[in-house]
């Protein structure tokens, strides 16, 4: 994967051409025969699927986080408009073409709606690698994405019913429906209750591994239930993800679930791969890639002609259907489905498989096509997006440490209608702030990537006010080597204290006992009865004298840090013993 970041190639072809490279049809078809590849083979692809199906559970709880009910409901047209057009438009548009290939008009109805689904699991990251997640045309493509995850319980609960031969259909809606609705109420009522308690007491506890184990027992304890309900398992932790989006524990829970999500997605890339029959490419090409071509095709049309309906931008319409046109991992869901209730053949059932698996190589490669259409602006409409913007706006400031400093900051900077956010590691403090209507987070601010996640990469100012100083330190040390411009203002113990954070490339630092000499001074020379002009004058001089004084002291002990660890490493290397030449 190194390699194809270095080359500037998405890692998503990376993951899949290795399960490919690795697959029962690869490596593991030449591991009976070749001893060495037995320990790097697949040989049966079953094995990893129900842990890589967590990939997609991890994706999907993640974009919940970034998500909530009323920014749901904004993208609520494109979600039930566009997301319904695209997926029925692309169902009839397949489901004919189908017919026309002389399947029965069950099995084509159901291969048209298998195949008009698209690949959360793959486009969602090709979007964020090339940052248009966030774009107009980002959001359009994850609305119809929400509708087709939507679908997916419908279009099971169609197969059953198409596979019942003399059945109840009352109970087989029964069956259905009824556990589907149960496993959403207990997600959605149990959650709304237990969630933000659970996360209360355990960031009270102070364990990190405690916080990791809440957060994967909510992803995979949400995704469980749907699962048992009969829905997927990733529709269940979108809805966590959606409960937890506005709580003051999304930052770290973000933070926390990525390192999980990377590798369970190469995980799921590497399965999409290895399930990849060649023998069938081989036997077939012109068959195989020739349906996945007219899958590709067809569903471009339609869901460019339901972005025009819609009366979306052309660029953004352009971009979408390229992005939704390829298949996705739910078709195999509907495809299995189908093939075990027995109103798809098999051989329809194993060539739509193969088909599906070769359009999905094609994501990757249809966001470098989008984007390079859209670098040339004469060929597209131009029109201002019509989208809204779900994103909330970025912070100017972020303040670290909310106690009594803390909170002092951030009236001054409200008071001159600068936005902030705020982060602090006390609960009951978040709790109470937030119940106040402050945009207070709890976190551990300390890490760099959490930072990140607060918006640090847009703000103008970091204020930095906690009482630990090794924290305070470290903070101010990741920010500016992240963003060498940023205005960095940091709470200072005393002098000694401040000219370490200038050494570290702290913009301005406020020591506690100067500041608080120079704030008694202003009182007493007020008090005894020296005009306040002169009084704020001379303040304001002392303190420029103080700031002169730690500043150099500041850069010259970060020269001595400098040249003391570059002595250290020169005695490290004499001290290291030289490696003999080779003979």
């Amino acid at each position: 994967m190194p390699l194809f970041r270095r080359l500037k190639i998405s890692p998503i072809l990376g993951f899949l051409g290795a399960g490919v490279l690795l697959g029962p049809y690869g490596a593991g078809a030449l591991a009976d025969r070749v001893n060495w590849l037995a320990p790097f083979a697949l040989g049966n692809v079953e094995q990893i699927a129900p842990v890589a199906e967590f990939g997609v559970v991890f994706l999907l709880f993640m974009i919940g986080l970034e998500l909530s009910w009323q920014r749901l409901a904004i993208i609520g047209r494109l979600v039930f408009g566009l997301g319904a057009l695209q997926v029925f438009g692309s169902a009839a548009a397949l489901a004919a073409l189908a017919f026309c290939l002389n399947e029965p008009p069950t099995s084509a109805a159901v291969l048209g709606f298998a195949l008009a689904l698209s690949s959360t699991a793959i486009v969602i990251p090709v979007l964020a690698e090339a940052k248009r997640l966030g774009t107009t045309a980002g959001r359009t493509i994850f609305a119809v994405l929400l509708f087709q995850d939507l679908m997916v319980a419908p279009l099971l609960f169609m197969v059953t019913m198409l596979g019942i031969h003399g059945g109840s259909l009352g109970m087989a809606v029964v069956s259905t429906l009824v556990p589907a609705l149960t496993g959403l109420s207990v997600i959605v009522l149990g959650g709304r209750l237990v969630m933000r308690p659970l996360f209360r007491h355990v960031a009270a506890a102070g364990s990190t591994e405690f916080f990791m184990a809440a957060c994967l027992l909510v992803v995979i304890g949400t995704g469980v239930v749907t699962a048992i309900s009969g829905l997927s398992m990733g529709l269940g932790a979108f809805i966590a993800g959606i409960l937890l989006a506005e709580t003051e524990y999304r930052r770290e829970i973000e933070v926390t679930i990525e390192p999980f999500r990377g590798l369970l997605l190469g995980l799921f890339f590497v399965s999409i791969g290895a399930s990849l029959d060649l023998s069938q490419v081989f036997f077939a090409p012109l068959k195989a890639f020739g349906l996945a071509l007219g899958i590709i095709l067809v569903k471009f049309c339609v869901n460019w002609i339901a972005g025009w309906i819609l009366r979306l931008p052309a660029r953004v319409s352009t971009e979408a259907a390229l992005l939704l046109a390829p298949g996705g991992e739910f078709a195999f869901v509907i495809i299995t489905a189908a093939l075990a209730a027995k109103v798809l053949p098999s051989g329809a059932g194993a060539d739509a498989m193969v088909a599906v698996t070769l359009s999905m190589f094609a994501v990757p490669l249809m966001g470098v096509l989008a984007k390079r259409l859209l670098t040339r602006p004469a060929t597209l409409d131009l029109a201002e997006p019509e989208v809204p913007n779900i994103d909330g706006p970025a912070p100017d400031a972020i303040i670290i440490g909310f106690g009594r400093v803390g909170q002092l900051v951030g009236d001054m900077l409200h008071a001159h209608a600068i936005p902030y956010l705020a982060v602090d590691t006390d609960p009951g403090l978040v709790k109470r702030l937030r119940a106040e209507g402050r945009d207070i987070y709890w976190g551990n601010a300390a890490r760099p990537e959490f930072l990140a996640r607060c918006g640090l990469g847009k703000a103008k100012a970091l204020i930095v006010t906690m009482d630990k100083l090794s924290d305070t330190e470290a903070i101010v040390r990741d920010a500016r080597a992240a963003h060498p411009n940023l205005t960095i203002v940091a709470r200072a113990r005393d002098a000694h204290h401040a000219t370490a954070l200038y050494g570290l490339g702290v913009s301005d630092a406020v020591p506690e006992t100067i500041e608080a000499s120079l704030q008694l001074s202003e009182a007493v020379l007020v008090d005894m009865g020296v005009p306040m002009g002169k009084v704020i004058a001379s303040i304001h001089e002392k303190r420029d004298e103080f700031r002169k004084l730690l500043q150099p002291a500041g850069e010259r002990a970060e020269a001595r840090h400098a040249i003391k660890m570059s002595l250290r490493m020169k005695e490290m290397n004499r001290r290291q013993p030289k490696s003999k030449p080779e003979e």
